[in-house]
């Protein structure tokens, strides 16, 4: 799939989620915000100017965003997480807004009203999808827009040439992503849960943290 493609899964399918910023005493701070709108590489969504929320964007100007759809079964659910650099747009795309999410028009119901929100864009940042529904798990890393390179943060851990192919990583991986039938021995990063069991039992020290 595509960026566009995990866009519109976290504003169709899970639409509510969790958005972190940093408060004035640089601790977490936390709230569920409506994804509102996505296009092919940015994401956009709104706050009331009164909101300390707003304070901390148009001082940050960074965000990170988690969500997850609500399957029937624990194990039946994809997530989609982003992180990345946001910029005001003002009133630009409100009505395409509130045209795309009419349940809005009941809590600001008249235009004056909307005057307080203010449109907020994610056009630069890395997100990865996760899907627990499938088996092995699959995961994927995605960026919007920009040098991927300026922002990548890259997770989960790799195996050096110290590797002696003894399997013991393989023995314990609880998905099994890791090859060991060819003679460089390699974690399936598609399918890794970033648990870290094989980090901490090679005998040889020989798996490490990526980036």
């Amino acid at each position: 799939m595509q960026t566009a493609d995990y866009l519109k899964i976290l504003k169709d399918e899970i639409h509510s989620a969790v958005f972190a910023t940093i408060d004035e005493n640089g601790l977490p701070d936390a709230r569920v915000i409506d994804i509102m709108l996505v296009d092919s590489s940015s994401l956009y969504f709104i706050t009331a100017k009164g909101k300390g929320f707003y304070r901390q964007l148009m001082v940050q100007k960074f965000v990170a965003i988690s969500g997850m759809t609500e399957g029937k079964h624990s194990l039946d659910k994809k997530a989609v997480s982003v992180r990345g650099k946001i910029r005001n747009i003002g009133n630009e795309k409100l009505e395409e807004v509130f045209a795309e999410n009419p349940y809005m028009n009941e809590i600001y119901p008249s235009v004056e009203s909307r005057n307080a929100l203010e449109v907020f864009q994610m056009y630069e940042g890395q997100g990865e999808y996760f899907d627990l529904s499938v088996k092995p798990i699959y995961r994927e890393t995605f960026y919007l827009g920009g040098n991927h390179d300026s922002h990548t943060n890259i997770h989960g851990f790799y195996i050096t040439e110290s590797c002696n192919q003894c399997g013991k990583c393989f023995s314990e991986c609880p998905q099994s992503c890791i090859d060991v039938t060819e003679r460089t021995v390699s974690i399936n990063q598609a399918h890794c849960l970033h648990c870290g069991r094989c980090y901490e039992i090679c005998p040889n020290k020989a798996i490490l943290k990526r980036g």
